[in-house]
């Protein structure tokens, strides 16, 4: 019997969520990076991050860095953050070019727009072609202020992705938004899915984030549409909460909040766009909840804040609150989702079912299948072939999968 009528068969009884193998495989976690990640729209930075002549920011992926630039012409590109010459990472971090991008290994050179400007011993390599030795171009677009990259180009615009809730952003002014503080960021021992699926969804907040079972009134259920963003909103509670700066929250959000629309002045927005991505929304603030695959069992978050303009003493202290509330919650996710990972090793585990209020995990497993059919298996396919039953799994007609 061939490999095919066992793939097959698996591909048509294929689970509602993943089997527990893939939150814990090697060869699954850099197929996913291919086939997920590099297709996906990235956060990098806000546009007023990068709002001078020469002004740049680096995304480091799990095999890519991303390099976005404000050239001469005040436009802001992106290029992968690598050296033609030998393959060195040209700058890291965030900061200001006054002129040029030079390699600190040979001195290459490049200007604002990309290209190769200067070659140290320029005549010693004959033949070569400047023109065609430019920095390779990345995918960029903006949406509201924030500024993602696509390493692989093509697929679906952040416009067309968010259309169905950009009015919902609009009035909390994103675009004006600066930085708070250096982006925090923190390793945590779960593979990203697990990540992920923690954020998709508000059936834990009661039990898990006590403090905001205190302070709002959350919509569990949340909304999705057919490009897997997702979001919820929630509202600070009338009764005040038990917990001082939650209550105190409470107390001065409103009426510091009074520059925006007053529906929402008291309501916090949780958004999720696929396939690791979370925004979320307050009156006084915002942040990016971005988790970027390691290890099977480690991933990074990316975490940065960004607040409107406004030097009042009054609001530093709500965003001081803001950030002690959710500093608090954030460590609560990180705690739940490593005992997931644990649990996820167990001899023998597989998922229970889920809850409705859990129907935007079933989309999020529903892409990871869709990208790495292999996914589907209820087993993990002996070691050292993952990719190739992929393959056979995605091209069941070709010449491959008869083998």
């Amino acid at each position: 019997m061939t490999e095919q009528s066992p793939i097959k068969s698996a591909r048509k009884i294929a689970p509602l969520v993943l089997p527990a193998w893939t939150y814990r495989h090697a060869e699954l976690n850099e197929l996913e990076y291919e086939a997920l990640f590099r297709p996906s729209w990235q956060f990098a930075c806000h546009v007023n991050q990068v709002k001078n002549i020469g002004d740049f920011v680096t995304l480091d992926l799990l095999r890519d860095s991303i390099l976005v630039l404000r050239g001469k012409d005040g436009e802001l590109r992106a290029f992968m953050n690598v050296c033609r010459h030998r393959g060195a990472k040209l700058l890291d971090g965030a900061g200001t070019c006054k002129a040029r991008v030079t390699c600190p290994y040979h001195g290459w050179s490049y200007n604002l727009r990309g290209e190769l400007a200067g070659m140290p011993a320029e005549k010693t390599f004959p033949g070569a072609d400047k023109k065609q030795l430019g920095l390779r171009s990345v995918e960029l677009e903006i949406l509201c202020g924030l500024v993602f990259v696509r390493v692989v180009p093509g697929g679906v615009s952040l416009k067309e992705m968010w259309k169905d809730y950009i009015h919902l952003i609009e009035p909390y002014r994103l675009e004006e938004m600066v930085p708070l503080e250096e982006p925090w960021v923190e390793n945590w021992a779960c593979n990203w899915k697990v990540g992920v699926d923690n954020n998709l969804e508000n059936y834990h907040v009661p039990v898990g984030h006590p403090g905001y079972d205190r302070l709002l009134d959350s919509d569990l259920g949340g909304f999705m549409n057919e490009h897997g963003v997702a979001g919820s909103k929630s509202v600070l509670r009338d009764k005040l909460s038990s917990n001082w700066s939650e209550r105190r929250y409470q107390q001065m959000a409103p009426a510091l909040n009074e520059d925006l629309p007053e529906e929402i002045r008291t309501s916090w927005m949780f958004f999720t766009m696929p396939p690791n991505i979370g925004i979320d929304i307050y009156g006084d603030s915002m942040d990016v909840f971005q988790f970027l695959p390691l290890g099977a069992e480690t991933c990074t978050v990316r975490y940065p804040i960004f607040v409107r303009p406004d030097a009042r003493r009054e609001m530093k202290v709500l965003r001081y609150l803001n950030a002690r509330i959710n500093r608090q919650v954030s460590a609560e996710d990180k705690l739940l989702s490593e005992r997931v990972q644990v649990g996820l090793n167990s001899h023998g585990f597989e998922f229970g079912p889920l809850s409705e209020y859990e129907g935007c995990i079933h989309d999020f497993h529903d892409r990871v299948r869709k990208a790495c059919p292999v996914a589907t298996l209820p087993e993990a396919p002996t070691q050292g072939s993952l990719r190739q039953v992929n393959d056979r799994m995605l091209n069941p007609g070709s010449a491959a999968s008869a083998a």
